[in-house]
């Protein structure tokens, strides 16, 4: 199983504005801006490889080798928005789209899923060895940042603080501990974490 990016969020859930606040420097300072959104992003990546999800709307491709024995995908990215495709390809490598029509997209779950439909079978085409299946996915909790949960934006706002804050991985002058991340990132992002399985 591989999963990839295809396209991501094209804003983040936290504006600049948001992260100047908390970092309590004045808006229209703006010599470090590019420094201040590096930071966000890196924030928001951590936050959300953290806690296995998407936060604000961005496309997957889910690669498995084979259809799974029973009848459901599960995609490991939640949450679940739409389904854009499933294609399998053959030993030629060809690329054959499924009809929608045959499965069912499951949303409501926590990990969404695609089902197979009624009386529906996977595809019995002889795969290509590797990769043979390929689920395209869109997943967040939506295009507002007003959907994004407040406890994620917190951590995401402490995150960019910290990189903002300590940007290189040293220790203190005279502490031999080196900083780790603040603890209440972990904490916050614990509370809808989504364990691998």
């Amino acid at each position: 199983m591989a999963l990839t990016i295809v396209t991501e969020p094209t804003i983040e859930p936290l504006t600049l504005a948001e992260i100047k606040e908390h970092l309590r420097l004045e808006a229209g300072w703006s010599v470090e801006d590019s420094v201040i959104t590096f930071c966000q992003k890196a924030a928001r990546r951590y936050c959300e490889q953290f806690q296995g999800r998407a936060y604000m709307e961005q496309t997957w491709k889910l690669t498995l080798d084979a259809f799974p024995r029973g009848g459901v995908i599960e995609i490991p990215r939640p949450p679940l928005l739409s389904v854009t495709h499933v294609k399998y390809y053959g030993t030629g490598g060809t690329a054959t789209t499924m009809t929608a029509a045959n499965y069912y997209v499951d949303t409501a779950s926590e990990r969404g899923r695609v089902h197979l439909g009624y009386g529906e079978v996977w595809p019995g085409a002889t795969l290509r060895p590797a990769a043979g299946v390929e689920v395209q996915f869109v997943a967040g909790y939506g295009s507002a940042t007003s959907s994004v949960p407040d406890e994620i934006k917190q951590a995401i706002n402490m995150l960019a603080a910290h990189l903002y804050e300590n940007r290189e991985a040293t220790t203190p002058a005279g502490n031999i501990q080196a900083r780790e991340l603040p603890f209440g990132v972990q904490s916050l992002l614990g509370l809808d974490r989504v364990i691998p399985i």
